[in-house]
This record gives C-alpha cells, sequence and structure tokens, in this order.
C-alpha cells in the first residue's frame, strides 16, 4: 500500500512538471525551448508503470496541458454567454477532460509498448503521439489547438518543414527528441538488464534522429533565404476596435461604421491594393438593410481600393437557407466580386451540434449567432493577386486551409473576431497557428482582427507587422506573393497518414507478441 502510495505520488508529480513545462512553452509566455523536454518527466514514469496508473498520469498531464492553454474561453462564456463565472471555468475543464484523453490513451500505449517490444522511446513516443494529435484534430467537429508543433512558431529555421508535414511534422520531432532523451537516461540502467547488442536499434536511431534534425535545419536555413516568383501587394487591415457587447447594439451602428471609414480613409492615402476589415465588421444584414448598404458602397467608391470585409448575410435559395457567416470584397467602383461563406463552423458559438438532443443549449446558440455552412472554396480574383479568406475559426484547421490553393493562389486573407477572448492567452495563441498555415502553403497570411492581433506573416513564417491588442487602429504592409504551391498543399496529410499506418502497424505487432507469450506459456 506504501509503494503504490509513493507511486502515485511521484506519477503526480512528474505529469504535474511535464503539463506545466508544456503550457508555459505556447503563447503568451512564449518560453518555447521547454517543449523540445517537456514530454520527459512524464516518459520517465510512464516507464516503470502499469497500464493503469500510466492512463491515470496521462489524463492529469492532459487536464493540465489542456486547461493551461485553453483556459480562456471560459471569458466568452462568462461575460458574453451568460455564464457566472464559476460554471463556465466548470465548462472548460470538461472540455479538458475530454481532450485529455488522448494523452491518457497515448500514456498507456506507451507504457504497455515499452515493456513488451524492444522499440527505442525515439520511435515509440512520436509515433504514438502525433496520430493521437491528428485524430484529435478531426474527431467530434475536430479541436487541433495546442498542437505540440504550435509551441515552435518563433522557431522559424525548424518549422519550415511544415511545407511537406504540416505542423504534425513538427509535433513529431518534438516528441522524437522528448523519446531520445529518455532513452538517453535510461541507457544506463537498461544496460545491466540486458546484453550491449540489444541496444543497436536505440543508437541507430539517435543517429537517425540526429541526421534528421541536421537535414531539417538545412531545409530550414535553405527555405528562408530562397528566392521564389511573386509580385508585391499592398495591404491594409483595419482594427476598429469595437466592444463585443456594443456591436450589435442598434444604438452604435454609426459609431461602428464611423470607426472603420475614419481608420480606412486614412489608410487610403497610401493608396493600398486591398482594405481589409474583420469578420463581421459591418453591424448590419449586407444587402438586407437597403440604407445601409447604400451608405457603405458610396463611403468604399471614395478609397480608391479593393475592400473586403466580413458581414452576416441573410440567404434564401434551393442552396441556402439561412444566415451565413461571410466574406465579401467589393470593387473600386463598389461592385461585389466575390462572397465566400464560412465552411468549418464553430460548434455552440455558430450552431448547435446534435441538436434534437441539445435542446436544452438551443438559446445559447441562438444568442452568439445560428448559421448554415457554405460549401465552396472559392478564391477572390483581382488585378493585383487571387487569394482565399479564412474566417476566425477556419485558420486553425490545415486540411481546410490548403483546399483554397491546390490550384495556386497568391496569399490568404484571414478575418476575425477575437474580443470574444479579452487579453487572454486566446487571442496569441489564434495568430500564432497562422504562422504554419503561411508555411504549410508558402503564401502570405493578411489578418485583419477587431480588436487584433492584426499584422502581417510572410511565406516563410516570419511575422513581418501586428498591433497591439485592444488598440484602434489601422496597418498597412507590402507582401509578396509566392507562385509556389508547396508539397503539403498538393498532396495534403501524407505524412500524418503515413504515421497512422506506423500505429496500426505497431497496435498488430502488440497483439501478435501478445498472443505468442501467451501461446508459451500455455505450452509450458
Amino acid at each position: 500500500m506504501e509503494k503504490n502510495r509513493t507511486i502515485f505520488h511521484r506519477g503526480y508529480g512528474l505529469a504535474l512538471l511535464s503539463g506545466i513545462l508544456l503550457t508555459v512553452s505556447f503563447p503568451s509566455f512564449n518560453i518555447f525551448p521547454l517543449a523540445w523536454v517537456a514530454l520527459v518527466p512524464l516518459l520517465l514514469f510512464l516507464y516503470d508503470s502499469d497500464t493503469k496508473t500510466a492512463f491515470k498520469a496521462g489524463f492529469l498531464f492532459g487536464t493540465v496541458y489542456f486547461f493551461g492553454t485553453t483556459y480562456w474561453i471560459y471569458h466568452s462564456l462568462n461575460k458574453y454567454g451568460n455564464i457566472p463565472f464559476i460554471p463556465s471555468l466548470f465548462i472548460v475543464l470538461l472540455l479538458c477532460l475530454y481532450l485529455s484523453l488522448y494523452p491518457a490513451v497515448f500514456s498507456s500505449l506507451y507504457s504497455s509498448f515499452i515493456k513488451r517490444m524492444n522499440i527505442p522511446s525515439l520511435f515509440l513516443v512520436p509515433v504514438l503521439w502525433t496520430t493521437l494529435e491528428f485524430f484529435r484534430s478531426y474527431a467530434l467537429s475536430g479541436f487541433p489547438w495546442s498542437s505540440l508543433g504550435y509551441s515552435q512558431y518563433l522557431f522559424q529555421p525548424f518549422i519550415q518543414i511544415a511545407d511537406m508535414t504540416g505542423v504534425y511534422g513538427v509535433s513529431f520531432l518534438l516528441a522524437a527528441v522528448n523519446g531520445a532523451l529518455v532513452d538517453i537516461l535510461m541507457l544506463r540502467r537498461k544496460q545491466k538488464e540486458r546484453p550491449l547488442a540489444s541496444f543497436l536499434p536505440t543508437y541507430s536511431g539517435l543517429a537517425l534522429l540526429a541526421l534528421t534534425l541536421i537535414m531539417t535545419f538545412a531545409y530550414g536555413f535553405y527555405r528562408l533565404y530562397q528566392h521564389r516568383e511573386g509580385h508585391s501587394v499592398k495591404v491594409a487591415v483595419i482594427q476598429g476596435n469595437i466592444e463585443q457587447d456594443k456591436k450589435w447594439d442598434p444604438a452604435y451602428q454609426q459609431s461602428v461604421l464611423s470607426a472603420f471609414r475614419d481608420l480606412s480613409l486614412a489608410a487610403a492615402r497610401e493608396a493600398p491594393h486591398l482594405i481589409v476589415w474583420p469578420e463581421t465588421s459591418v453591424p448590419f444584414l449586407y444587402g438586407s438593410d437597403k440604407e445601409l448598404t447604400s451608405r457603405l458602397l458610396s463611403f468604399e467608391q471614395q478609397l480608391n481600393s479593393y475592400l473586403l470585409f466580413g458581414s452576416v448575410l441573410f440567404r434564401d435559395s434551393e442552396s441556402v437557407k439561412g444566415y451565413t457567416n461571410s466574406a465579401i470584397l467589393l470593387d473600386k467602383n463598389g461592385n461585389i466580386t466575390y462572397i465566400y461563406d464560412k465552411i468549418h463552423l464553430v460548434p455552440f458559438g455558430e450552431y448547435v451540434p446534435l441538436k434534437p438532443l441539445l435542446f436544452f443549449v438551443n438559446t445559447l446558440g441562438a444568442g452568439i449567432g445560428d448559421y448554415v455552412p457554405g460549401e465552396s472554396y472559392i478564391k477572390a480574383v483581382t488585378p493585383f493577386g487571387s487569394f482565399g479568406t479564412l474566417i476566425c475559426y477556419e485558420i486553425i484547421f490545415p486540411g481546410l486551409v490548403r483546399k483554397f490553393f491546390v490550384k495556386g493562389g497568391d496569399f490568404m486573407v484571414t478575418i476575425t473576431n477575437d474580443a470574444w477572448f479579452g487579453t487572454t492567452q486566446g487571442p496569441y495563441q489564434h495568430f500564432s497557428m497562422a504562422v504554419f498555415r503561411a508555411i504549410e502553403n508558402r503564401k502570405p497570411v493578411v489578418r485583419a482582427a477587431n480588436t487584433g492581433i492584426s499584422g502581417f506573416i510572410d511565406s516563410n513564417g516570419r511575422i513581418i507587422g501586428k498591433t497591439e491588442l485592444f488598440k484602434r487602429t489601422y496597418m498597412t504592409r507590402e507582401i509578396r506573393t509566392d507562385t509556389k504551391v508547396s508539397a503539403y498543399t498538393k498532396y495534403g496529410d501524407i505524412f500524418s497518414y503515413l504515421n497512422i499506418v506506423c500505429f496500426l502497424l505497431l497496435l498488430v505487432g502488440k497483439k501478435n507478441r501478445d498472443i505468442g507469450r501467451r501461446c508459451n506459456a500455455f505450452t509450458e
């Protein structure tokens, strides 16, 4: 009993430590080197744990990790969803408990495999971790937030491989390094238990990992300083800094429009090709409210620039019936040249999943917004280039973003309203994820956010300008388009699929070995 209690407390401490180390690797702490060692304490404990204890330790680690990186969701529930502070935190905790199942399963599998199969951790850890991370990105509508690779968004030479593997390749290498460190730390103990020849997979694996890291950094520096074809486009982003609880109040319509008008006129003096307003930046139904629509069109013709803005539209056609969260592009004469309807809606924010079963949250869903999804991955085509538009949440889905650029394109625009998350870590994390979309598709990113962070990211993932949170301002930059169609854009998540194959082979190998052991035990 005393031994079990000691193991539990030791596991609690190591799992807790790993969760904290990983949490502070992400924005806005940004201590990203810690991600290279954050999993080591947990893995060392799992080495000697049974699968049940490992599951509990992984679950605890995941709870700390995910609550530490997604706690900010409470802010929108509390301030704008009218849910009291404690219940809003409890709802976030429930989400984190679900997300924690993935590291719990990882921990259980790792503990089981490391005892039964002579596979080094540097191979085992990345395959298990990255496969489950990929599943989490798609299961139940998907929640790819806090993927391990995102912690490295500032480490430019290392993350350039994302144009081949996506962010999951960066997660894979980070997990491999953590696994390799465990192998090194455990070598002395294992040498006393096994013959030296049994460590050949570990030694060869360490050499292979070292070579892979050298090649990764060499490729990164090559991409960072490579000349690629493209042309310059001047773009202005407008950050209106409109308070969320006043945004749709009819009494504030004129002040909202005045804020965007004044900032746009100031930006227009720099003669940008394109001016970008944030998600749902116009405080009315564009096209349905004839008077305000007419005023916006008259104003836009004074800018002598194209204007992209977010608006809620009411659609009543055979294919689409209801409200859409959309992006609209007007040319210099005020003509609509492009409309994109948001495809991936936010569960419980823009629609209620399983509505017949979850009827009791209908009021919350309708209050925040009840939209129908778009279906077309359409790009805007202009004299200064073509671009796809991602609205808010969509920028965090690599597989969705790449579909806009399979047949080419010049840059991407993302419009969002992160006022929901206040001054928490949420807006910083959201911005950082756009860095990977730029690298994966080799397309510069233009980001307009209502309260920030707005900014520009080049096709190498370098941040070339960004605004402060909750500041009414605008920013103009020249971006350089990139004509390259990356391997990730062209072929998608092949790396992740190969990783899943390895994962399945591990499961089959473990099952066969377990059967073999049972047969040997029976014959004896």
